[in-house]
Formats: C-alpha cells, structure tokens, sequence
C-alpha cells in the first residue's frame, strides 16, 4: 500500500481540528484516515515548534536576515577574489 503524502497545511488542520475537542479523536482519525498515534506525533511536533513562528521575527525575518548575509560575504568574495588577481598580475610581472 501506497504512503499518502500530507501538505503541511492539511496537518495543521487536522491537528486543530482534534484539539478543539468538537469531535472524538477516533472519529477525526477515522475520517482522515490516520492513526491517533500519527495525530499525536503531529500535536506533539506542532507544540513543540511552534513556538518558533514568534521568535526573532519568524521564520521570514530570518530569511531576510540570512539571504543579506550571503549577499555580503558574496560581495566580499568577489572583491577578494578580484584583489588576489591584482596581486597574481603583479606577481607575474616581476
């Protein structure tokens, strides 16, 4: 049997789902075909890490934050790279 592939959106649905406590959880679990325990790995991960989102802006600030630093050491790169052929040029020179 074939594994279904979750989105990440329906897994947090689910999980919401289950823990606004509207349903029983082996019916949820019935209904989109998985597990309790498959549900409580999905609760437990999304309590755990969810705290993440709200840290230091979230995940997009520090996105933004890592995409600027690889543009400037880039950019620092490309300078040295250029200064070492200038010291390459004079070297042969001589």
């Amino acid at each position: 049997m074939k594994r279904r592939q979750w989105k990440p959106e329906e897994k947090l649905m689910i999980v919401l789902e289950g823990m606004k406590n509207t349903v029983a959880l082996a019916q949820l679990c019935s209904r989109h075909q998985i597990s309790q325990s498959q549900y409580y790995n999905w609760r437990d991960r999304l309590l755990k890490d969810g705290a993440k989102l709200f840290e230091n802006g979230g995940p997009d600030k520090q996105v933004e934050r890592l995409e600027k630093k690889n543009k400037k050491l880039t950019h620092l790169v490309g300078e040295l790279t250029i200064e070492l052929k200038k010291t390459d040029e004079l070297l042969e020179q001589w």
